[in-house]
């Protein structure tokens, strides 16, 4: 087996991957529990030339639930994303994940904070050269800080949890392949494989859904609804996509000018009030 490489050479027991990403799932399922795993209060971001992204933003997010933001380019989704992941330092409020307040980190103990976080985004991101399995097993280095690692190593134990992963995601055939020969909903399926090996409580999908075609993107939607239902994840998604937000979220988010318009359950939000978020200023 090559798991370095972008190759698996040896046949690989699927049916025992599964079942012992099975028992891994309940056992991290019992540390989500239930409660609420992303909190924003009062974020405000105020850049140096004077604009303000963020006006005092508050919103939460709890286990199992799927929450989409929507709103129209510069509202300050991008921007509420990169808070959250600790890319922007707020000029004021907090931002907590599994109950700790990253903003007042940095450094190891920041990086060490952010461990129950994952991000996938609209471009998969995953080394083409290497086989899927090898790109799933590497959302797992966190956890596996030392040399081999930092020189692009994947540890064997986390292979046959990874292929779990990719059970999870209905692509575990294509574990050999290399990641450059995937269509684009596969290799955004992969690169969720690859954040649920970093055994998240908190996803955040930073439009995932942008450069697919209507069914893979449909797919997508489908998997995350999945996993915040029957695996406990709290999930942020930040589309352009209404009517699959409509669909498939529990709450929706209406971002305008920075400001939160509405924050209700998705059934209780109009088409109307989804529209005017996309209206230009006069």
């Amino acid at each position: 087996m090559m798991i370095f490489g972008t190759s698996v050479a040896a046949p690989l027991d699927q049916q025992g991957a599964r079942i012992e990403a099975a028992a891994r799932a309940a056992a991290h399922r019992a540390t989500l529990a239930t409660g609420t795993k992303l909190a924003v209060r009062n974020l405000t971001m105020r850049y140096p030339n004077g604009h303000t992204a963020l006006y005092d933003m508050n919103m939460s997010v709890e286990a199992g639930e799927l929450v989409v933001v929507l709103g129209a380019n510069g509202c300050g989704k991008s921007t509420f994303m990169k808070c959250v992941v600790g890319l922007n330092k707020p000029t004021s409020g907090t931002v907590e994940v599994a109950g700790r307040n990253l903003t007042e980190l940095s450094g190891r103990a920041l990086r060490e904070a952010r461990l129950p976080l994952a991000l996938i985004s609209q471009h998969a991101n995953l080394v083409r050269r290497r086989s899927v399995l090898a790109n799933v097993c590497s959302g797992a280095l966190a956890r596996h800080r030392n040399l081999a690692t930092a020189l692009g190593r994947i540890p064997r134990a986390e292979v046959q949890p990874a292929l779990g992963y990719l059970a999870e995601v209905g692509l575990a055939d294509l574990a050999p392949q290399r990641a450059g020969t995937l269509s684009g909903g596969q290799a955004q399926r992969v690169a969720v494989a690859r954040a649920l090996a970093q055994l998240p409580q908190v996803l955040l999908a930073d439009e995932p859904l942008a450069s697919l075609d209507p069914e893979a993107a449909d797919e997508v939607m489908r998997l995350l609804r999945r996993l915040a239902t029957e695996e406990g994840l709290a999930i942020v998604c930040v589309l352009h996509q209404p009517e699959l937000a409509a669909r498939y979220a529990d709450r929706l988010i209406g971002l305008r000018r920075g400001r939160v318009v509405f924050d209700r359950h998705a059934s209780s939000v109009s088409s109307r009030e989804i529209a005017d978020l996309y209206v230009a200023d006069a």
